[in-house]
């Protein structure tokens, strides 16, 4: 993640420390100019003091201050650009912001489903226990019952087989019990 917004916030950095870098050379350039010209300004002064013939030539005057026009509109120029570049940075700088905090949310988000998945094992197995119990109840109910229902059926099966033994005119017709399957 930091390798990208470093790779993201170079070019910008480039650009603006190139833009930094230009606008000082200007403002040393505009700086010189200007001490210069003070100089120059002093000198002619000192020079011309009632002197008419020293008088600054109108046409140098206007080279000058169209230099110093050009200069101030590269340095507005420049300093545009460096406005420009420093709202980009800054814009990228808050996109990296949004990026780790939405980073952050999914890593948090990612370890909370990971612990859901390791814990359901164990929740699968509590809640099978909790079903299975009414089950196991119901199958030993029926157990109990089946083996009522075979001690039963042995007594009346050794009943029967003592009447079977008498001649046949004796015999009586024994009915057994209906028993209906637990329907469960």
């Amino acid at each position: 993640m930091n390798a990208t917004v470093n790779t993201l916030a170079n070019p910008s950095a480039n650009v603006t420390a190139s833009l930094q870098q230009e606008i000082s050379l200007l403002k040393v350039e505009l700086e010189q100019k200007d001490l210069l010209v003070q100089q120059l300004s002093e000198e002619l002064f000192r020079l011309v003091k009632g002197n008419t013939a020293f008088l600054p030539n109108p046409e140098e005057h206007e080279q000058h201050s169209e230099e110093m026009r050009f200069l101030a509109e590269k340095l507005a120029l420049v300093e545009r650009q460096l406005v420009a570049s420093q709202t980009l940075v800054q814009e990228r700088d808050r996109e990296a912001v949004e990026l780790r905090q939405t980073i952050q949310e999914m890593s948090d988000r990612n370890r909370m489903l990971e612990q859901v998945v390791q814990e359901l094992p164990n929740i699968y197995r509590a809640k099978f226990a909790e079903r299975i119990v009414p089950i196991k109840q119901k199958i030993e109910a029926l157990q109990k019952e089946n083996r009522q229902l075979h001690i039963e059926l042995q007594s009346l099966s050794f009943r029967l087989s003592g009447r079977t033994r008498r001649p046949a005119a004796q015999q009586q017709r024994l009915e057994l019990p209906r028993v209906m399957p637990a329907v469960g």
